[in-house]
């Protein structure tokens, strides 16, 4: 899922600017009129309902429809924006855009009326100025929620784009070395310093193994508690539901600031299957790396457990997909006959 292509959220300032401008220039360059004055301001008047109307009405139908539909998300997303944002201020700000769209559409129908009624050129400039102001009201009544979703689409536009893959997750503390090791094993640039969470949202990367990718995530690095603040439970949201494995970073020089037992603390509350990688070993003195008491893999041993695991997944997809296919072929062959018996019998019977 790619967020970044949601297009900034603008305040009805100017919703307003550009649709009255709009207006203006679709009467200027209308080169024909009727002689008659009254059929003139009417004609004119209808112009600029319509070309608010619409811009305004594409504005807002924009909105609507360039965010993503939050039920129909995977769970993976439907659990992000609501560790994010404020999930029911979000849903409100939809509906307050929604009621905005139809409740213009109403003051539309209600003023072209009136203009097709209208039996004086005076009139007209109180019904154009009053259509203006009805359209104005609502808007500015909607600045609140607009800037909401501005706010939420600059949040999700840090979600990464995490695809249907194989997927392995960069786990451990602040600071030892995950933004690295992902650069290093997918050659991304994702950005790495010397201090505690630099890594403040979910960066992704791929391994491309034959006719296979491999997504790899470096999630914000974890301190290890009861309680998570957002960017930790970011990284717990990764674990739960898209690692099919996880590689835990140890950092046994302690530069990151928290010391071996913390760290191994932190590895014996993973559940699922984990694969141990040391970072920072150029600092260390290789007696120092062959007594640390827990199994530990070089990147090339890693890219090769993946390269296996990510293989078994990827022969037991195609299996169920050609399973599948079976079912289907077999559902449509039952279907045909059934279809041919009872012609068969329709035939016979006449």
């Amino acid at each position: 899922m790619n967020f970044q292509k949601i297009p900034p959220v603008e305040l009805s300032d100017v919703f307003l600017d550009i649709a009255f401008r709009r207006a203006r220039e679709k009467v200027a360059s209308k080169s024909k009129y009727p002689k008659d004055a009254l059929q003139k301001a009417r004609v004119i008047e209808h112009l600029r309902l319509d070309v608010v109307k619409d811009n305004i009405i594409f504005r807002l139908e924009r909105i609507l429809n360039t965010f993503p539909g939050t039920i129909t998300l995977p769970p993976f997303y439907q659990k992000i924006i609501k560790l994010t944002l404020d999930y029911k201020r979000l849903k409100e700000s939809f509906g307050a855009v929604n009621w905005a769209h139809e409740r213009i559409r109403k003051v539309h129908g209600q003023y072209t009326s009136k203009v097709r009624k209208i039996k004086d050129v005076k009139t007209v400039k109180v019904l154009h100025k009053q259509f203006y102001g009805r359209v104005a009201s609502l808007l500015k009544q909607i600045d609140k929620n607009l800037s909401y979703l501005e706010e939420a689409r600059r949040t999700m536009k840090t979600y990464p784009d995490i695809k249907e893959l194989y997927t392995v997750c960069l786990y451990g503390f602040p600071n030892v070395g995950k933004s690295t090791l992902l650069n290093t094993m997918t050659g991304t640039k994702a950005k790495t310093a010397a201090y505690s969470f630099t890594t403040v949202t979910i960066n992704a990367g791929y391994i491309h193994m034959g006719d296979k990718t491999v997504q790899v995530l470096d999630v914000p690095g974890t301190l290890g508690r009861d309680k998570h603040n957002d960017i930790e439970k970011q990284a717990e949201l990764v674990l739960e539901e898209v690692a099919d494995l996880i590689i835990y970073v140890y950092d046994i020089t302690e530069n990151c600031g928290y010391s071996i037992e913390k760290q191994k603390e932190l590895r014996k509350k993973l559940g699922k299957d984990v694969i141990v990688y040391l970072s920072k070993k150029d600092l260390l003195e290789q007696d120092t790396i062959d007594s640390f008491d827990e199994k530990h893999h070089t990147l090339d041993q890693i890219k090769e457990l993946i390269d296996k695991e990510s293989e078994e997944r990827h022969q037991g997809l195609l299996k169920r997909l050609a399973l599948e296919k079976s079912r289907l072929e077999a559902e449509e062959k039952a279907e045909l006959d059934a279809a041919a018996a009872k012609e068969l019998e329709s035939s016979q019977e006449s």
